[in-house]
């Protein structure tokens, strides 16, 4: 009798686990409940820590802080007036454009699926489901936003989904990079005419309105032809898997 209620407990178990792990259904209110917890247990211990901070290293901290923030505003006005002379320069020549960027600091709250490192939900603020935003950490490019059920979910490089333009080379090669779901990425539709040599360097185009143009993605590891075209694989800057922050692209202009 043990033994047949064990043989039961136990298919039941495996049911279940097996419907767990297939069923989004069955996924997604334990995600998004998970989610939640995460959301509000990361700010009671980034609240927590910054009171421990500021009591016991308030002294040290404030001097370096003043520091930096002395330069970050010396770089802000430095930019800002760059941007306004651009302005002025678009203006006068009756041009549309403006340079007007908008770059936001957003918290990671945990993976979209077990096991999946390349997926990852972020929290947005003022979120427009509508558009695709470039994912940046520490200048180097991370991946893009995209929206799931109306959340900003961020795929990393790696994703086969993360695609955005890039140009390789000193001759800025056009083509569209995606990840491989490997250690690698792959920047695919290259024009054959283009001369690529591994160790090249991979950047933003700034033609897609994902990114801003120069920010860097990878290193070209291999090239080979196909179909008329060239496949490049990058070895990509950015490996982080277990980030707290990103940099998210709002605006480009």
């Amino acid at each position: 009798m043990n033994k047949e209620l064990f043989s039961f407990l136990f298919l039941f178990l495996l049911l279940f686990v097996g419907a767990f792990y297939y069923t989004d259904t069955i996924q997604e209110p334990i995600k998004s409940t998970l989610n939640t917890i995460k959301k509000n247990y990361n700010s009671a211990t980034e609240y927590i820590q910054n009171n421990i901070d500021k009591h016991i290293f308030q002294a040290q901290t404030i001097e370096e802080l003043k520091e930096k923030l002395h330069t970050y505003e010396k770089n802000h006005l430095v930019m800002r007036q760059l941007a306004n002379n651009l302005n002025n320069l678009y203006k006068e020549n009756n041009s549309s454009l403006t340079m007007n960027p908008h770059v936001e600091l957003v918290r990671t709250i945990s993976y979209s699926n077990f096991g999946d490192f390349n997926k990852i939900w972020i929290d947005v603020k003022d979120y427009n489901a509508s558009k695709i935003y470039g994912l940046v950490y520490k200048e180097l490019v991370a991946g893009i936003v995209i929206p799931r059920n109306k959340r900003a979910l961020a795929l990393l490089n790696k994703d086969i989904k993360s695609s955005y333009s890039v140009f390789v080379g000193p001759e800025l090669a056009p083509g569209i990079a995606h990840g491989n779901n490997a250690k690698n990425m792959v920047v695919e539709f290259v024009p054959t005419w283009y001369n690529i040599k591994v160790g090249d360097e991979v950047i933003t185009s700034g033609l897609d309105n994902i990114f801003f143009r120069g920010l860097k993605v990878g290193k070209v590891i291999s090239v080979t032809s196909s179909q008329g075209y060239q496949d490049v694989i990058v070895d990509p800057y950015y490996t982080q898997t277990n980030p707290n922050y990103f940099h998210i692209i709002k605006r480009l202009r």
